[in-house]
């Protein structure tokens, strides 16, 4: 456990690293040109928590982050369809790989005490909820450690950040559309809905860890379908009246898929939001 497995190119330093012994507790490290010590991105990817969707979907976001000085850690983690995915082993992964930085902290010159999470859509859920998972119960199952990295800082990008809310939508939805089945990712992930699992929620929700203590970017396209940028704006509320600083950049016209593109014009704006965090 813990040894790199592949590198593929030398631009950019990509290893392919085991956190665990699962086939996809892994992570591809890549490391900036540069003595350090390196700030780190932990990427984190989204699809719903599927296992039709792998973190290369973040391939271009870790590359062009590391291409401006960060370390990044794109974490692959069980997911909903796979063996020991959905509750609690997609959480218990995310905690698991970031806590592994620890490990590989020394080799790859790594500042610890410069570590942000980036995620996209369910990857945003992951990537606040690492922020918060200080916050949980002695006895949770989710509570893997009794020392988790603390973390300097979060961007969510369309991020699925309030789970019952989502889920409570998509069930309003299927009861207004009935002769079309429609799918419910969020209890596929969390193993029912608010009313039949509510102490789930409570772990497994940022709403529910609030006030996390770090910085919180919240980045959502206003034409955004897929997650509504209405999540990202309660959310916002609820963290400030819990007393965490949050800024919310709502970006006009632009969908759920765009933000994570280095290519679009938004990019830039992105990127400089998680350099401000970093302290770049």
């Amino acid at each position: 456990m813990g040894n790199t497995t592949k590198m593929d190119n030398e631009i950019t330093k990509k290893m392919r690293i085991a956190y665990a012994e699962d086939e996809w507790q892994f992570g591809d490290l890549r490391i900036p040109k540069g003595p350090g010590p390196h700030p780190v991105a932990i990427v984190i990817h989204g699809g719903f928590w599927k296992s039709i969707f792998e973190s290369d979907l973040m391939d271009d976001v870790a590359e062009d982050l590391t291409n401006s000085g960060l370390a990044t850690w794109n974490i692959e983690y069980r997911r909903v369809g796979n063996v020991g995915g959905s509750y609690p082993g997609t959480l218990q992964d995310v905690a698991s790989a970031t806590d592994f930085l620890r490990t590989i902290a020394e080799q790859f010159n790594l500042d610890l005490t410069n570590v942000i999470t980036v995620g996209h859509s369910a990857g945003g859920h992951l990537a606040l909820w690492l922020a918060g998972r200080h916050r949980l119960s002695m006895g949770s199952i989710l509570k893997t450690s009794n020392d988790p990295l603390l973390l300097k800082g979060v961007v969510s990008l369309g991020g699925i950040i309030d789970l019952e809310l989502m889920s409570n939508l998509i069930q309003y939805k299927q009861r207004m559309v009935k002769k079309v089945k429609i799918e419910n990712p969020v209890t596929d992930l969390v193993g029912g809905t608010p009313n039949e699992v509510p102490e789930r929620y409570r772990e497994v929700s940022p709403v529910h860890l609030l006030p996390l203590n770090v910085p919180q970017v919240l980045i959502h396209g206003d034409l955004d379908v897929n997650v509504p940028f209405k999540l990202s704006a309660l959310y916002k509320e609820l963290a400030e009246q819990a007393g965490d600083q949050v800024k919310m950049i709502t970006l006009s016209n632009v969908e759920h898929f765009e933000i994570t593109d280095p290519k679009s014009p938004v990019w830039t704006t992105i990127t400089e939001q998680i350099k401000e965090l970093i302290g770049s």
